[in-house]
């Protein structure tokens, strides 16, 4: 019988029960091929590699074939066994015990043990944008023996057990980063040459280039991984990505690789073919985020105009050919537990916006402009400054003289994070599996810092929208919590520091000779162990 995550959680506080299945369980049973090189597609170029520090989408592709978790997860997010074998809960959820698994190297041939996961959970804690979150109630990490580690908590963290994978959570060697100052931490070079535990080491990295991974023949996993190596490919352009799928140069690549107006031409080729799953940890959504610090952004009036002059169907079917949702709240039509489905969008009216500039005392001047704005978009994908195109033109129906301002990836997180740049920035950002993980982050005033990306980069502030978002990161009675966010949400709704676009569906774009590339929740961003080459199929 299946049971969920959260079943699953409720049944391991109540007993303190293990929960394992091999890894095994969910992937393919054809006797896998080993050898060779998989082309990775990866756009754009990740700022790092390593996910300690930032969760840019490359980033997080990357490193989870050189560092690992605690745990990985199936397709329905029940946890199985990575870097710990067995776990359990205290009956008081304040409690999580991990033993670890035995025989495991570093790369630089230390072995791993508790106090690496010790002092990872501590980093994570201090550095990681959702981290912060994530460990908020961690009051320390025991480690008892070499292969034993008990987190420790102040309060319940109904969401803990589904963010210890890779990706997110990943597994760091103390020795390397012991007596790094934490605020050296992010810039610190193992971060661009990670040494991990996982089924790939690194080799080099050429920027504008690739990024090459070598097999580790020293896998804790005997056999894995099948791959010689991996080639993580950067091509900005789109048809360039979509022309190396069409002649077999391009293996593989996640997060809708090629162009949505490529994508029904290529997914016929005979060679090629798409996936939907292993994005059930993300729920990536779209987004208009204000800078509040802006003077006329501070108007709510002004911010509720704005959303009145977008149409989200036209963003829908115009700038994302239909592939995602309408979804208007912080949280995404991909987490429907916790979606207030009584929230609307704002309506698209152009006079009810030129009324609203009215009443907040921008009249059109004598040239028919109110005032200006800077507009920049996040450059993971071209879809993201169609938006900005869009709404230019549409604030300039109203009134609002808009430029835009495009960065490289690495450039708009500067901008955006650290300067502040912005009035208005078109972005995407992941509600992940819990709204505490992904969603929290985006509004709780404590999580604005300058320089951390992916964060509270409208710099809101509402005590009311921090409680309740507090008081739903310990609530284990689910019905309550349900509660707390629904409320969240009406006061979002209301004050707009955000305007929430669309719930975009992502595909893995694959030559069919690529096997067992997605066999769980993580989907590209797991670790490869599994995945082999079948030649003669693509």
């Amino acid at each position: 019988m299946d049971i969920s995550r959260r079943q699953l959680n409720k049944l391991l506080a109540a007993t303190g029960l293990t929960a394992f299945l091999p890894l095994s369980a969910f992937a393919e049973t054809a006797a896998p091929t080993k050898g060779g090189t998989l082309n990775f597609i990866v756009e754009p170029e990740p700022p790092t590699i390593l996910t300690l520090a930032h969760t840019a989408g490359g980033t997080q592709k990357v490193s989870p074939k050189i560092t690992e978790g605690l745990l990985t997860y199936d397709f329905d997010l029940t946890p199985k066994p990575q870097l710990a074998t067995e776990w359990s809960i205290s009956d008081d959820g304040l409690s999580y015990t991990f033993k670890l698994r035995p025989n495991v190297k570093w790369h630089d041939g230390k072995p791993f043990a508790s106090d690496d996961v010790a002092y990872s959970i501590e980093l994570l804690k201090q550095v990681h944008p959702r981290g912060r979150g994530t460990f908020a109630n961690v009051t320390k990490v025991e480690t008892p023996d070499p292969l034993t580690a008990v987190i420790r908590l102040s309060k319940p963290a109904p969401y803990l057990l589904s963010a210890l994978y890779g990706a997110e959570s990943p597994i760091v060697p103390k020795h390397v980063y012991d007596g790094v100052a934490i605020a050296d931490v992010p810039t610190n070079p193992n971060g661009s040459a990670p040494i991990g535990t996982g089924p790939f080491v690194f080799k080099e990295w050429v920027r504008g280039s690739h990024i090459i991974l070598d097999r580790n023949p020293d896998y804790w996993d005997a056999g894995k991984p099948y791959l010689d190596q991996v080639i993580v490919r950067f091509v900005p352009d789109g048809a360039a990505r979509a022309a190396g799928f069409e002649t077999g140069e391009f293996d593989i690549g996640g997060d809708n690789p090629i162009p949505l107006s490529d994508l029904e031409r290529v997914k016929a080729l005979p060679n090629i073919a798409v996936d939907s799953r292993g994005y059930e940890t993300k729920g990536d959504q779209t987004q208009l985020i204000f800078n509040l610090d802006n003077e006329y952004l501070k108007d709510v009036r002004v911010r509720r105009a704005i959303a009145h002059a977008i149409d989200l169907d036209v963003i829908l079917n115009t700038v994302w050919y239909g592939y995602g949702h309408v979804s208007p709240t912080p949280i995404s039509t991909f987490l429907p537990r916790y979606l207030d489905t009584s929230i609307k969008p704002y309506a698209f009216d152009l006079k009810a916006a030129e009324q609203l500039l009215d009443e907040a005392g921008y009249k059109r001047g004598a040239d028919g402009l109110r005032f200006n704005l800077r507009l920049t978009h996040n450059s993971y994908n071209e879809g993201f400054k169609r938006v900005a195109e869009y709404l230019k033109q549409n604030l300039t129906r109203i009134g609002i003289n808009a430029t835009i301002d495009s960065y490289d990836f690495s450039t708009y997180i500067k901008k955006v994070y650290t300067d502040r740049a912005f009035d208005v920035t078109a972005e995407y950002l992941g509600n992940q599996f819990d709204p505490t993980l992904g969603v929290q982050r985006i509004y709780w005033s404590k999580n604005f810092k300058l320089g951390l990306p992916f964060s509270n980069a409208s710099h809101y502030a509402n005590p009311e929208v921090d409680e309740l978002l507090e008081a739903a990161s310990v609530e284990i009675d689910d019905a309550k919590r349900k509660e707390q966010f629904f409320a969240f949400q009406k006061i979002i709704a209301d004050e707009v520091p955000v305007v929430n676009l669309i719930a975009l569906e992502n595909v893995t774009v694959f030559n069919k000779r690529v096997k067992n590339h997605t066999i769980g929740a993580e989907g590209v961003q797991s670790n490869f162990a599994d995945t082999y080459i079948k030649d003669g199929e693509g």
